[in-house]
């Protein structure tokens, strides 16, 4: 060959290389800016407002010393003449509620995730002692190591909550009332009967109760004033059957039920309570997903509206009223979901939630009677909108020819082509993804990958047959529905197959550890969270207060009391096949968490390391199941944008606050030092 073609042929193949290089580093130009994930993740502004019963007084959340925490304004004043009425410092109060005649405000709250959750109360009116901030909240059910269940706020006596704590049995909750001013307890029904909810009448009667039965049936009881219960409606492990209010007759209930053979779709009936004559009040006129759920109207006992989560959320308004007032509102703000959020007694007053895949929320007060509507705030106003990515509904074929809705958002900006991609699989698996605003696909997308969260099959909203489908199926035809989701994207020219990979939590853990060990080869980069890595272990410790779904989980998880469910148990966990396992791996998990025992994170850690494999470890001693406190949520998600720069070549915010730095350093785990409690090197 001589100089000058030698010389020609690497001119061109320089050239080339610089505009392929030329043209990715115009591409990640023309992306937005990369926005702090302070503003995704941090503390909100302001959130959660509720208005009270009685108009006068609207309470949110908003920091208190770095927490979030609940304040206090009348309902014309701005926001910054409210005053703060909770100090809690671990952890943020997620939600609170008014009582009937809104002179309490009432939240629950764990201690460090571990679950066991009390119950307290402020009242609206309260003063700080002498010297302090901040009033001190009453802890209403004051008991250690139980967990409280809300069950209802009575209409007839304002001054009452009814619960169910597990203090005598750990697997049942005992139902109580309490009075909110001074935490009086009377006890209302012993639970020695499975019992997993209670149903109340108009008149705040208990007249059902819901019982789940050992083969993990679920039978509806009436509560006879004698004592005794009576069958009078039940479905199999299988189907859905739960009351959900009474008619304004008080003799029929309300409930949504999936019973029967020749039923998919779950659908609204009227249960009449003394002869089991059932009567269907409406399913999905599109035929397409369960039925979502309805609002009532206190003042009648009249259904408002019902609702159905399709690809976006749909309702269905019965009061003529509240429908034009809701078409109202849908014009003032087109191709946005508009949610009566927070109402007053009289129902005039409401405070209105307006939302899109790219607006996280615009919060307005709406008087239907004047028909004004006043902004109160934005949600993470620092947000900047005009930077957010549009969600896609999408389908796909999986392994077996089942179509998989899914939503993919692509980052703004740049071409849909040969992107990196980043799949979200939901937790549950009893759950789904649904069309709104997301924290976690807005942040991969703006820093420049493709995001895919699948309903995979066993995702609840598209009926019994999807839900069934993936019976006994973790890590294998549920896991296809992701590995084919990737494909999908693959074959669309999306996604560059060398740059995919998985984040996510709980079972979207257990399908990130399932991904990397069963298709080695379709991640590049793995971040589990609250994972379970061995699903023998996972099931033999979940908490006492899931007995109920222990039934469950044998038939659609894995039947640990059979040689043959143990042994399918064993092939679906990833703990068993590190050795096949290729892709670099993050596990992220809290000490406390009472559902998927932080062994779960030592034994794939300690398995990954003693195999000479790529991982990462990051434990908050402060946590559960999920990350709660902002500061270590920004620590686990700086740590994790990283990583997946490394790996799949995207880009990352380098800078991070102190604080996330000095707690990032203090969670992250060395993984020479890991080692398994005794108890669990002697039992496993």
């Amino acid at each position: 060959m001589s100089k000058q073609i030698y010389f020609f042929i690497l001119t061109t193949l320089l050239c080339f290389t610089f505009s392929s290089i030329n043209r990715g580093v115009m591409a990640q130009n023309n992306l937005p800016p990369i926005i702090d994930r302070e503003i995704f993740f941090g503390n909100p502004e302001i959130s959660g407002a509720r208005i009270s019963p009685d108009s006068k007084f609207i309470a949110f959340r908003k920091p208190y010393k770095g927490t979030m925490n609940v304040w206090l304004k009348r309902a014309n004043e701005p926001f910054d003449r409210a005053r703060v009425l909770t100090n809690e410092t671990a952890r943020p109060i997620p939600s609170f509620f008014w009582s009937r005649d809104s002179r309490f405000i009432m939240f629950n709250k764990d201690n460090g995730g571990d679950e066991n959750f009390n119950v307290y109360a402020v009242a609206a009116d309260s003063k700080p002692a002498t010297g302090a901030e901040v009033p001190v909240a009453r802890n209403l059910t004051n008991a250690s190591k139980v967990q409280t269940n809300i069950y209802r706020l009575p209409l007839s006596e304002s001054d009452a909550i009814y619960v169910g704590l597990n203090d005598r049995d750990p697997k049942w909750h005992d139902l109580y009332k309490i009075k909110i001013s001074t935490g009086e307890r009377t006890l209302l029904r012993q639970n020695t009967d499975r019992f997993v909810g209670w149903q109340f009448d108009n008149a705040d009667k208990l007249r059902l109760a819901r019982r789940s039965t050992t083969k993990g049936d679920t039978e509806i009881l009436r509560l006879d004033a004698s004592d005794k219960s009576t069958q009078i409606y039940s479905c199999n492990v299988f189907e859905t059957c739960t009351p959900i209010r009474f008619h304004k007759d008080n003799r029929r209930v309300y409930m949504i039920t999936s019973k029967g053979a020749d039923t998919n779709l779950s659908k609204l009936v009227l249960l009449d309570v003394k002869t089991g004559k059932v009567e269907t009040v409406e399913s999905d006129p599109h035929n397409r997903v369960d039925f979502g759920g309805a609002s009532f109207s206190n003042l009648t006992n009249e259904i408002i509206a019902t609702y159905y989560e399709d690809d976006k959320l749909r309702f269905n308004y019965k009061d003529p009223k509240f429908a034009a007032d809701y078409k109202f509102l849908q014009n003032k703000f087109t191709g946005k979901i508009v949610e009566f959020a927070s109402g007053t007694k009289d129902e005039q007053l409401w405070l209105t939630s307006v939302y899109s895949d790219t607006e996280p929320g615009e919060v307005y007060l709406f008087d239907r009677r004047s028909k004004k509507i006043t902004l109160q705030y934005r949600t993470r106003e620092r947000l900047p909108r005009e930077h957010m990515a549009e969600m896609q509904v999408i389908r796909y074929k999986s392994s077996d020819g089942l179509e998989i809705p899914a939503y993919l958002t692509l980052p703004k900006g740049i071409t849909a082509k040969n992107l990196p991609l980043v799949v979200n699989p939901h937790g549950g698996p009893q759950s789904r993804n649904g069309w709104g605003y997301n924290s976690y696909a807005q942040f991969f997308a703006n820093r420049g990958y493709a995001v895919l969260q699948p309903n995979f099959r066993g995702s609840t909203g598209y009926g019994k047959k999807f839900v069934d489908a993936g019976n006994l199926q973790w890590g294998e035809k549920m896991q296809d529905d992701l590995t084919w989701g990737v494909k999908y994207l693959v074959a669309q020219g999306i996604v560059d197959e060398k740059r995919v990979g998985i984040i996510g939590g709980s079972y979207g853990g257990y399908a990130t550890l399932a991904g990397v060990a069963f298709t080695p080869d379709l991640y590049r980069a793995a971040v589990a969270i609250v994972a379970p890595a061995n699903l023998i272990t996972t099931l033999e410790i979940i908490p006492p207060y899931w007995e109920s779904l222990r039934i469950i989980d044998q038939v659609r998880v894995g039947d640990l009391s059979t040689a043959a469910g143990r042994s399918q148990l064993e092939r679906q966990s990833p703990l068993n096949f590190v050795d096949r396992i290729k892709t670099p791996l993050m596990i992220v998990h809290g000490a406390n968490d009472p559902r998927v025992n932080k062994v779960e994170g030592d034994q794939i850690v300690i398995a990954m390391r003693d195999k000479n494999l790529p991982v990462e470890y990051i434990v908050a001693p402060d946590e559960g199941h999920g990350f709660q406190r902002p500061v270590n949520s920004m620590a686990m998600l700086a740590a994790a944008e990283k990583f997946f720069a490394k790996h799949l070549s995207g880009r990352y915010q380098e800078s991070m606050t102190p604080e996330v730095a000095k707690r990032l350093k203090e969670i992250t785990v060395d993984v020479k030092t890991v080692s398994l409690p005794k108890k669990a090197q002697t039992n496993h």
